[in-house]
């Protein structure tokens, strides 16, 4: 069961719209102090007039500093949110791969170096990654997308069996299609994969509170992701044909 989150000290990256303003909204009406952290700071900043925040924009992983300074020292949950949809093969180019590691990985990483050391001490602390259920499965046309993001899941899977006998709890955010300015970017690929079966940025903070409230490591906004995950697992080659056949019909409506 979730303690109470009156007080508590959120930050929320990538808040300035989609899953992470529904996530700043969503804690800062259960009546916790939410930072919310984004790249356009026009975007924070209406993001947290409205709800009541303070905004720190900027790089996600550089500022936990001054989120630290904003809520007087303490962050009890910290919502690893900000993400890059990076499209693209192998053959994309390096600077785009580098730039989709050092977002979907590396900030979640440099965030924890910095949180860590308090939330050990004091015996408790919560990490939210908005992975994507790109990162449990893979998405078409979207190789550093998809490889980073199974690089998040598993920072977090990692987190949480390392430091869960010592207060940390971990929850993976796993979601398909979210109606945002992302699955727009997604092109032709997110409208044949995800479009279908969107859901509702606030959908997604409905599952992740809910996850909270059961202790749940991993939050599916979509259900059936849980029996594409097993299959994928179970059935490696049919599950990757299965694939292969919606890379066929995504390329077949490029021509």
């Amino acid at each position: 069961m979730v303690d109470s989150l009156h007080g508590t000290g959120v930050v929320v990256t990538g808040a300035g719209g989609g899953i992470g303003a529904a996530l700043a909204r969503r804690f800062a009406a259960s009546g916790a102090r939410v930072v919310v952290n984004d790249l356009d700071a026009e975007k924070a900043k209406a993001v947290a007039d409205e709800i009541g925040a303070t905004a720190v924009p900027g790089d996600a992983s550089e500022m936990v500093p001054e989120a630290l300074d904003a809520l007087d020292g303490t962050v009890d949950v910290y919502c690893a949110n900000a993400g890059l949809a990076s499209g693209g093969t192998e053959d994309a180019d390096e600077q785009i791969w580098a730039a989709a590691w050092d977002v979907n990985v590396m900030a979640h990483v440099r965030a924890t170096k910095a949180l860590l050391p308090g939330w050990l001490e004091r015996g408790s602390g919560r990490f939210v990654s908005t992975v994507s259920a790109a990162g449990l499965l893979t998405m078409v046309g979207a190789a550093p997308y998809s490889v980073t993001k199974h690089g998040a899941y598993a920072f977090a899977e990692w987190l949480s069996l390392t430091y869960r006998h010592r207060g940390l709890k971990v929850h993976a955010i796993c979601p398909q299609g979210v109606r945002t300015d992302m699955l727009t970017a997604s092109g032709s690929a997110g409208e044949l994969v995800l479009a279908p079966t969107a859901i509702e940025p606030e959908d997604v903070a409905d599952a992740l509170f809910a996850g909270m409230a059961e202790d749940r490591f991993l939050i599916l906004p979509h259900p059936e992701v849980a029996g594409y995950y097993a299959a994928r697992a179970a059935t490696p080659d049919r599950w990757l044909s299965n694939m292969n056949h919606i890379q066929q019909k995504w390329e077949a409506a490029q021509k």
